[in-house]
């Protein structure tokens, strides 16, 4: 026989003995106290809780690990622990923020102008080829359009992140 040869059976014994090995019998047990339930494929164990075989399909658990509560309890100590936003440091990113968001806007708000004045109501001036290919003019409406709509949406979210900015305060 060639090596070739030799090699496949191999895999395909091989492969079949896997196969048979991974058809455990899987039985489902109820949580405790209405937790998630446990799937098990240790025969005695199961019989002995009163689980169910799960006949048809695969079945895939992943099991994560359990998080315990005092991890979660130092977690939120460490959040009341920040610093208050009262500090001069605090104070100074604030504003240093605000003035980022405020220039943000302002170009924000001067490129939705520019735009909305070429799209002229939804009418903009052909250019070009346009004049005889009117799909390209629909095309470039659209997209006109779209940006616009993008800007609103960015202008909105500009000026909610200003809204959620402590008040600014008046240097002394």
């Amino acid at each position: 026989m060639k090596p070739a040869v030799l090699l496949s059976t191999f895999l395909v014994l091989a492969g079949s003995v896997v196969a048979a090995s991974a058809q455990e019998r899987i039985y489902r047990c109820a949580g405790k106290g209405g937790a998630t339930p446990e799937y098990i494929n240790n025969a005695r164990d199961a019989q002995a809780r009163g689980c169910k075989q799960i006949d048809g399909g695969n079945v895939t658990v992943v099991q994560s690990a359990p998080v315990s509560r005092p991890a979660a309890v130092r977690v939120a100590g460490a959040v009341q622990a920040a610093p208050v936003s009262g500090s001069s440091e605090q104070r100074a990113r604030d504003s240093d923020t605000r003035a980022i968001l405020e220039s943000e806007l302002k170009k924000a708000e001067i490129k939705l102008a520019e735009q909305q004045k070429e799209f002229n109501n939804g009418e903009p001036e052909k250019q070009g080829i346009e004049g005889r290919n009117y799909q390209r003019y629909l095309d470039r409406v659209a997209e006109m359009k779209e940006s616009i709509a993008r800007h609103e949406s960015d202008i909105a979210g500009l000026k909610r992140e200003i809204g959620r900015l402590p008040a600014p305060t008046a240097r002394q």
